[in-house]
């Protein structure tokens, strides 16, 4: 099934899902609210399924090409000592990949590649009007004016009004209880505390990126809408996390606070009953916006992506989109579960429940590594409806070309 499809949103999840369709015929057009697609200051984890996901749509190989492989990665204690190790290889043998981290810029920047020059509307702001039938085309508010698309992909982010349309009831995003700061640093010479560490109600992470650049993040459990008196959020990471061990404090001091960003973390923590209505699909954010605590809200986005294409590639009606909220309730609402589950964790601030928690991370460490690799596949054990060919590039097989697992 082909026709006009109308993306709302270029983000990872948008564009993602405009590449999926465009490849299998669709007429593609992405419009934008935002006057650009620059997203500053942000590095992000392909973790092994969104890997599968993006051999599926061409750009697998070229994200791998690009990014840097997680090694060696290590949760620590705030007074440095390590808690649990992982191994990268351990991971690689089981699910074919690690983690490989790239800017989210150079991710958008694959993705917009893979999409005809025309097709992307920014400063663009469009809504739902009616989400349309199996005899109905949906109706559109564009700044042209209303139109008709055979189908709406809707991926307008956490606030979602699209799906404010199709699940009136629902009761939207909450405050998981946390804010978050993320930022982009050189790398200085020497070992780097590569991986998480916790402390009380907190955490920070460092990934190794390209070019000899560090992603730096951080969380604290705080009360919303909390901001740094007088707008220097570098000076209050320095406050919060200063005296945790070194290199942190130094790593943290070496950035630029106007690129320092921060954001509160809300979730759909009530799962919404299906990522569909008529002929508009939610993916991304919209559908299951969840905690960065195991590192998949923009890996499930790709793999809404995949999924919802594929289901709209071998259809007859469009009451082939049931399969896909079948297919992606279930699993979003499991990896959102999990993130809070290690959210709660991190949340821990007595010294006594802090020294608890920090028990049980040294035990599991202590577990065999096939347990330890074992117990990450409830996320990473995923297999796209095509079997991707690798070799996706320019002039290469097509990646389209695939049989069914």
């Amino acid at each position: 099934m082909t026709g006009e499809a109308v993306v709302i949103g270029a983000g990872i999840g948008g564009l993602a899902t405009a590449v999926a369709l465009h490849q299998r015929g669709w007429q593609v057009n992405v419009h934008e609210r935002a006057a650009d697609l620059e997203p500053v200051g942000s590095g992000i984890g392909m973790a092994p399924n969104a890997l599968r996901a993006l051999d599926v749509i061409g750009i697998g190989d070229e994200v791998r090409a690009r990014a840097t492989r997680q090694a060696g990665i290590a949760l620590r204690r705030s007074t440095g000592g390590v808690l649990a190790a992982t191994n990268a290889e351990a991971f690689e043998r089981a699910y074919g990949d690690t983690v490989m981290a790239l800017t989210r810029a150079e991710l958008i920047g694959f993705l917009r590649d893979r999409l005809p020059a025309d097709c992307l509307h920014l400063s663009s702001e469009v809504r739902v009007l009616d989400h349309g039938s199996q005899d109905q085309p949906a109706l559109l508010a564009t700044p042209k004016g209303e139109v008709r698309a055979d189908f709406v992909v809707a991926a307008d982010g956490l606030r979602s009004p699209t799906r404010s349309t199709l699940f009136p009831d629902h009761p939207g995003p909450e405050y998981s209880g946390f804010t978050t700061w993320r930022t982009i640093v050189p790398a200085p010479a020497g070992p780097l505390p590569v991986g998480e560490t916790w402390g009380s109600g907190a955490a920070v992470g460092v990934v190794p990126l390209a070019d000899g650049l560090l992603y730096l993040y951080a969380a604290a459990h705080v009360p919303p809408g909390e901001r740094a008196e007088d707008g220097d959020e570098r000076a209050e990471l320095l406050r919060r996390f200063g005296q945790w061990f070194d290199p942190i404090p130094q790593l943290l001091a070496s950035a630029e606070s106007e690129r320092v960003l921060r954001h509160d973390v809300w979730e759909l923590a009530r799962p919404l009953r299906g990522f569909h209505r008529g002929r508009v699909a939610l993916v991304g954010d919209a559908a299951h916006a969840m905690t960065p605590f195991q590192g998949q809200g923009a890996c499930q986005a790709i793999e809404d992506a995949v999924v919802l294409a594929a289901e709209l590639d071998r259809a007859e009606d469009w009451a082939s989109l049931a399969g896909y909220s079948a297919a992606r309730v279930s699993r979003t609402t499991t990896v959102a579960g999990r993130s809070r589950r290690v959210a709660s964790l991190i949340a821990w601030r007595s010294a006594p429940a802090v020294a608890l928690r920090n028990a049980l991370m040294r035990c599991g460490g202590l577990l065999p590594e096939k347990s330890v690799v074992r117990a990450a596949a409830p996320m990473l054990d995923w297999a796209p409806p095509l079997r991707p060919a690798r070799s996706a590039h320019p002039g290469g097989e097509d990646p389209m070309s695939t049989e069914k697992r």
